[in-house]
């Protein structure tokens, strides 16, 4: 995964492609195509809109994942604090772990006490407390604090289509 930002020149059909694609992403190209002529007036192939999904796709424009339903698993938010005595020694090691553990979802640093945060998910709560205990024995040095947060009810767990129109906002048409 790269940090570098894409770097895509949107066409308007294609801010289109994606707001139907997350209300839908099981649409066919020829679906695409049919809709955005039948709802956006615009006449396009479904070779275009595959190409153009393929373009968006190579450039980073959007990720893939496989996010199962949250029926099936319990996710948490997990913050974590690290010891400035042991940092030098062990952070990336610690850092590296969360990033590449299978259990976790979203991984992000947040300003303020600069603590790195994650979503994670896990089968079952027993789960989820093995994983804190074998993380604290393997870098316990360098962490001064684990908090983790229930995260139920899942209320919403998508993109909303409509937060995709300021990607045409920044790239006005010409």
């Amino acid at each position: 995964m790269s940090n570098d930002a894409p770097d895509w020149e949107f066409k308007p059909r294609d801010v289109y492609v994606l707001r139907e694609l997350s209300r839908d992403p099981q649409l066919s190209s020829r679906d695409l195509a049919r809709i955005l002529e039948e709802k956006y007036d615009i006449d396009v192939s479904h070779v275009t809109v595959s190409e153009s999904i393929r373009g968006m796709r190579e450039h980073g424009v959007f990720r893939e994942a496989v996010i199962p339903n949250e029926e099936y698993y319990i996710f948490g938010l997990f913050e974590f604090k690290l010891n400035p005595e042991n940092f030098a020694d062990g952070w990336r090691d610690a850092m590296e772990y969360i990033r590449d553990s299978p259990n976790t979802l979203f991984y992000f640093l947040s300003d303020g006490e600069y603590q790195w945060k994650s979503v994670m998910m896990f089968s079952s709560r027993q789960n989820e407390s093995k994983w804190i205990h074998e993380f604290y024995k393997a870098h316990g040095p360098v962490v001064e604090n684990i908090r983790n947060s229930v995260i139920h009810n899942v209320l919403k767990f998508r993109t909303d289509p409509e937060i995709l129109a300021s990607l045409d906002e920044k790239n006005p048409r010409e």
